[in-house]
């Protein structure tokens, strides 16, 4: 079996985990834990792998990192960075919890293309010892050469036994009809559209109708960038399935100290320690004022 182009890039530690190497960076995998609400209560679903990236040992913030990366290499790093995060998953994630990988879907304008990116993902599944269904793949609707390469694209994944994420919904040119065609399992709602939405009501009203939308057509709905306890209390009124912020848990490098929360587990604390907190939503806002709709009132 050949050797993917990601894996050609990877090293590996005594801990298990790997790092990736690109040119003058060192990159890692940190991930953030997605919380799903039950029975008014809060446990960890699944985990999204984000990539940090260092040079000479600082960290450097990803949008600057492939800021400088050549069009032509998108391919190559957007295969290194799913690569590591497989492999990092594998070493240091529960091994029921789902895991969400980013892909640029602009990338994948051929057949031929998604084919091989497909055959080395499935490589890389194996020797992570991670079942395909727990994978779920972030895509933006927006990022495509063209409407049909992005639903080949995605019926190409869901073929693979990939489950479907949209990301960022309710950014740029976002498209409900869209939604329909590409039939997801997952949409993830963009951090600071949702966030203006809850500073009114009428925005409220808006975000939750959109919420009991999809959910009445079986797609489970994520709220991201989730930062203070007001939002995480709207979010479980919306009907939102799922959230994931820094309120509840922030991203670790690996290796992470994740593994200890399997399936029903509680959230860390809302600063982000180790320490597992309370369960409900609201406990999450202790020691911040509330908030009816974005305004602040007494305590």
């Amino acid at each position: 079996m050949s050797r993917s182009i990601g894996l050609a890039h990877i090293i590996r530690h005594d801990d298990g985990t790997s790092t990736g190497v690109w040119g003058i960076y060192t990159l890692q995998s940190a991930f953030q834990p997605i919380f799903a609400f039950k029975e008014g209560k809060l446990s960890v679903a699944a985990f999204e792998g984000l990539i940090r990236p260092f040079r000479d040992g600082e960290p450097q913030s990803p949008p600057a990192f492939f800021g400088t990366c050549p069009a032509g290499d998108r391919l190559h790093i957007e295969a290194l960075t799913r690569t590591l995060h497989l492999l990092n998953a594998g070493a240091c994630l529960p091994q029921e919890a789902s895991v969400f990988v980013n892909f640029d879907p602009s990338v994948f304008t051929d057949r031929s293309i998604v084919d091989k990116a497909l055959r080395d993902m499935r490589l890389v599944l194996h020797e992570a010892g991670i079942d395909p269904r727990r994978i779920v793949c972030e895509v933006t609707e927006q990022k495509s050469a063209s409407q049909e390469a992005l639903y080949d694209f995605v019926e190409a994944l869901r073929a693979n036994g990939f489950r479907i994420a949209v990301d960022d919904y309710g950014a740029d040119e976002s498209d409900i009809n869209r939604i329909k065609e590409l039939k997801p399992d997952i949409v993830k709602f963009d951090a600071h559209w949702i966030t203006h939405l809850m500073e009114s009501g009428a925005g409220f009203a808006l975000l939750t109708t959109m919420v009991r939308s999809f959910e009445n057509q079986g797609i489970r709905t994520v709220f991201e960038g989730i930062e203070e306890g007001w939002q995480l209390e709207l979010a479980e009124k919306s009907g939102a399935s799922m959230v994931q912020g820094y309120v509840l848990a922030r991203p670790e490098l690996a290796p992470t100290s994740f593994r200890v929360f399997g399936e029903g587990a509680q959230p860390p604390s809302a600063e982000g320690s180790k320490t597992p907190a309370a369960a409900s939503p609201a406990a999450a806002s202790h020691a911040r004022p509330a908030r009816v709709f974005g305004r602040k009132v007494a305590p």
